[in-house]
């Protein structure tokens, strides 16, 4: 009976988007092992095991340009979330990468781990990595290597410049990351200490990961205030290092900055038409997920946290923060300022027991119920939870979101861990990005509002990163490409978790197989972890 067999398995009569942009074409679609082995009419051929997709869409498996699954996989490895979401590859790494640490490092992150516990049996990025895929995950993972993580590992938390001989081992470490797969070198210029590097500081270690072909990928020094000017040091950076560049979740945020992003586009096309390779991503959103330190100088937070914390509880520090929190610059992003007022920040993320009823509601409440006013309340809840406070700033507009989607370089991220509505996750509330971006994007974007067709969607969440990435054998349905396989009904998907309540999964995903592997069989998941590490361009195993 074997050699009668052609395939493990066929799913018959789908709806065949390729990754392409090209309108979809009905047919059939092979699995061998971990790979696609056909596609088109494979009426003649006999599958081990074949199933009728009649009316679905088959699409390459979605690549979500920033995951923070980080720990979250360490929890659980389902990635529950994403998976129902018709994510294969989480890409994580912005500017904080779990690796390369010192013993140092590995000693401060211990001490700061929060509601999920575990052993740090890694040193280097790509440890960790194979650390991942061997504890067993559903997706596959990589990441960037960050100049946060690099920077603490050789100047601390000071700001200062990089000595020659730092220098040459910061080149060495992004060196090493590159050599063990590393997709390119990540950062995010608003938060301390990454905001204490100097533009040609960058340069010189983004021309390392180019040497690999890897990318820069970066959150902004600016994206309100200073929005153009932050964009405008990523385009130095691409044209001096000659690297592929990215910007982080792309927005204008402030209602004051929001005219500014049809320049930003402007710019970047610009760039593009000159010859840089310059994209972007975005989430679907018009709130921001951050922390409180987003609402502060960044001198109050040079040393580290407990350097912050202290400082926090010195009365001459927070008179002049009260001042400085609560009065419009462009020297530092103030996201505060941005949201426009305290019942636009909702809190999300908390370490203390005593605190977590807090979340989900407003600063405004939370002032109000403590009869303080917006500055104090900040400064207070970072003391008391001993955290940076996870927060929701709605600082962004609709309109932007659109204009941004129509945009044939932008891609997708969720800029949030891959959780599920139950056991360790519940502790904490999230952004509902966490649970919805991709299905978002689809329903809301995509089908209902009709911003793009559903075949440049595809495109956009599959080939487009994968090539920005440099990723061999995924983005596209092609033969002897991976079996990563998104399997829905566009008239079906559709995103639930609100705000209010964003433990929600998404619906409407049909079928997920990551490596040929089911992974989401009706909308359910099957346990099955099948993910790999999946290696940048750079990769010498």
């Amino acid at each position: 009976m074997s050699n009668l067999v052609d395939y493990d398995l066929i799913l018959r009569n789908g709806t065949l988007y390729d990754g392409s942009g090209h309108p979809p074409v009905k047919g059939d679609l092979a699995l061998q092992g971990e790979s696609i082995a056909a596609l088109g009419n494979l009426g003649q051929a006999r599958g081990r095991q074949e199933m009728d997709v009649s009316g679905l869409a088959v699409t390459p498996g979605f690549i979500n340009m920033l995951s923070w699954s980080t720990e979250s996989l360490i929890a659980d490895g389902r990635s529950q979330s994403e998976i129902r979401q018709g994510v294969t590859l989480e890409v994580m790494g912005e500017s904080d990468s779990w690796g390369p640490y010192t013993d140092a490092m590995k000693a401060e992150m211990a001490e700061r781990q929060g509601d999920i516990k575990y052993p740090i049996e890694w040193t280097t990025l790509g440890e960790y990595l194979h650390y991942l895929a061997r504890r067993g995950v559903s997706t596959n993972v990589t990441s960037f290597v960050g100049t946060t993580t690099l920077r603490v590992h050789e100047l601390g938390y000071a700001d200062r410049r990089a000595t020659p001989a730092e220098m040459e081992r910061l080149r060495a470490l992004v060196r090493q990351a590159m050599q063990e797969g590393a997709m390119g070198i990540s950062s995010a210029l608003i938060y301390a200490p990454d905001c204490f590097w100097h533009t040609d500081e960058l340069i010189e270690l983004a021309k390392v990961a180019a040497e690999y072909d890897g990318m820069y990928i970066s959150h902004l020094r600016g994206e309100g205030n200073a929005f153009l000017e932050g964009l405008e040091e990523l385009i130095t950076i691409a044209r001096e290092a000659q690297i592929r560049t990215e910007v982080y979740h792309l927005k204008a945020m402030g209602a004051m900055n929001w005219h500014k992003m049809d320049a930003a586009i402007a710019k970047i096309e610009a760039a593009r038409a000159e010859g840089l390779a310059i994209t972007a991503d975005m989430y679907t959103y018009i709130a921001a997920g951050t922390g409180l330190d987003a609402t502060m100088p960044r001198w109050v937070q040079e040393g580290g946290h407990k350097a912050w914390v202290a400082r926090l509880k010195d009365p001459a520090v927070r008179l002049r923060l009260r001042h400085e929190m609560t009065t419009p610059t462009n020297e530092w992003e103030n996201v505060y300022l941005m949201a426009g007022s305290p019942d636009k920040l909702i809190l999300t993320g908390l370490r203390s027991e005593r605190l977590k009823p807090l979340i989900g509601k407003t600063l405004a409440q939370v002032m109000a119920e403590r009869g303080t006013d917006a500055a104090d309340t900040m400064m207070d809840l970072v003391i008391e939870d001993d955290s940076r406070v996870g927060i929701v700033y709605f600082v962004m507009s609709e309109d932007n979101l659109r204009k941004q989607i129509r945009q044939p370089w932008v891609s997708l991220d969720s800029d949030a861990p891959s959780m599920a509505p139950e056991g360790v996750f519940l502790k904490n509330g999230t952004h509902p990005r966490a649970y919805g971006t991709f299905a978002r994007f689809l329903a809301k974007y995509v089908r209902d509002e009709q911003v793009i067709p559903l075949a440049d969607a595809v495109r956009r969440l599959t080939s487009l990163p994968a090539e920005n990435l440099k990723i061999a054998r995924r983005g596209w349905l092609r033969p002897g490409y991976a079996a990563d396989l998104a399997i829905f009904d566009p008239a079906l998907v559709q995103d639930h978790a609100t705000f209010a309540q964003p433990h929600q999964y998404s619906t409407g995903m049909a079928h997920v197989f990551v490596n040929g592997t089911q992974v989401l069989k009706d909308g359910e998941h099957t346990g099955a972890k099948p993910g790999q590490f999946v290696k940048g361009p750079g990769y010498k195993g």
